[in-house]
């Protein structure tokens, strides 16, 4: 007896296998963890593999360039010390979460050094937790352990943004940056302190004197906010 395939034409039947190739491919589990190569740092939350790939760093978020929001450019800074071009990195999918974004770009925990850097940006207050759409990875509770922690220390964007709001069911929201990004254009910002907006003297300023804390220090420090010499300053 003929079966209903040898009835089909060889083209007909070619399509149907393509489909069916293509169906197994998209329910496949993605694997667990894979290697790959730096190509570039797009900005705090996203980074680009050698061949052209996308990775968004899954369950944080950082201010968004181009928006003026505090900590836009220092949060990318900041993930391409951890990861500059031709560094080798391990990509983690987590099964519970997406694995691809609207934008295509792969939903991953990135980790390099023996470091998941995901938690590592939320740790130094690089990074907002953002669990979007009340999803919770496997991760989800070290995340924000690491969050509060960073926010009661005021380290990173927790210091260097007055108006960074705590919402990790939301994207970051650290308040737009306009003021001290005129008063930078019209020299009013001293560069040894490159990521917030404070003056050269005269006067004087102390920690109390500013909003910030955790922020970089660069030399020379003419405000002298660095008193340990470990590259930030105003730490507690």
């Amino acid at each position: 007896m003929r079966t209903m395939r040898s009835l089909l034409p060889v083209g007909v039947v070619a399509a149907v296998a393509g489909v069916a190739a293509l169906t197994a491919s998209a329910a496949a589990p993605a694997r667990p963890r894979t290697r790959a190569t730096i190509e570039r740092v797009v900005d705090g939350d996203t980074i680009e593999l050698t061949g052209g790939a996308r990775v968004r760093l899954v369950q944080i978020d950082t201010p968004e360039l181009g928006t003026g929001e505090c900590y836009s450019h220092a949060a990318g800074r900041v993930l391409s010390r951890w990861l500059p071009r031709g560094s080798a990195v391990t990509l983690e999918a987590d099964p519970r979460l997406d694995q691809v974004d609207g934008y295509g770009r792969l939903l991953r925990y990135v980790w390099s050094r023996g470091r998941n850097l995901n938690l590592q940006l939320v740790r130094d207050g690089a990074a907002t937790v953002y669990l979007y759409h009340g999803d919770t990875g496997k991760y989800a509770a070290r995340l924000l352990a690491a969050a509060r922690a960073a926010r009661a220390a005021h380290r990173g964007l927790w210091g260097a943004c007055p108006r960074a709001v705590w919402d990790p069911y939301g994207p970051a929201t650290t308040g737009q940056s306009g003021p001290p990004a005129q008063a930078r254009r019209s020299g009013g910002c001293d560069p040894s302190y490159p990521d917030v907006c404070i003056a050269p003297p005269p006067p004087d300023l102390d920690c109390k004197s500013v909003p910030y804390r955790h922020f970089r220090v660069l030399p020379p420090d003419p405000q002298h906010f660095d008193g340990d010499h470990d590259g930030y300053g105003c730490e507690s």
